[in-house]
């Protein structure tokens, strides 16, 4: 498959014991697929990865994906709470260098809309740099549902959105941080961008 050097490289990252070893299909890329389909409307193309919930294997694989597959934007879903077995934070701060507190603050505040334990969510969000290239790692919550609340934001009876979601910042993200243009389906998601000041 061909790229070209302005398409976005992403990568997805399902995190679970359970669907590694087969005991149930993987939930968490097959909807990261469907969102990101609906929601980018400019070229992207996909590196996905199903791992089990171990520290050294995630760090392996986010390192993998930014370092050898150039992704710009990493999305992981699973192993966020509290439980022992939940490493997915650990190990993406570990590989960050620098953290945004404010994605994962509302990641939260959007899952409070639909459930108390939102509260309980460990999710981060870091800027991975290397000497020509960086990518932005965010930490989303494991259930289709809930992936599409954090992404897309909270919408009323009428279908329209009343809160964005966080998707709505990483296009600018991605592009304050060197990486290509991403431009949306505003219907699913309205990409902010500050005004450009014309003459």
């Amino acid at each position: 498959m061909n790229h070209k050097p302005g398409d976005i490289s992403i990568g997805l990252v399902s995190i679970s014991d359970r669907a590694y070893n087969g005991t149930y299909p993987d939930q968490g890329i097959p909807a990261l697929k469907e969102w990101l389909a609906g929601a980018i409307t400019s070229p992207y193309w996909l590196e996905t990865r199903l791992i089990p919930d171990d520290r050294e294997q995630i760090e392996k694989t986010l390192h993998e994906l930014v370092d050898e597959n150039r992704c710009s934007l990493i999305l992981t879903t699973g192993g966020t709470g509290p439980s022992r077995r939940d490493q997915t934070p650990d190990a993406t701060l570990a590989v960050g260098t620098r953290e945004l507190p404010g994605i994962a603050e509302r990641m939260r505040q959007i899952s409070l809309h639909f459930v108390p334990t939102a509260v309980l969510s460990r999710q981060v969000a870091v800027i991975c740099e290397r000497p020509d290239h960086a990518a932005l790692i965010l930490n989303l919550p494991g259930r289709p549902a809930a992936i599409r609340q954090t992404l897309e934001g909270v919408r009323d009876a009428n279908g329209n959105i009343t809160e964005p979601g966080i998707f709505t910042a990483i296009p600018y993200c991605i592009e304050l941080i060197g990486g290509p243009a991403i431009e949306t389906n505003e219907t699913v998601c309205k990409a902010w961008r500050p005004e450009t000041k014309t003459s």
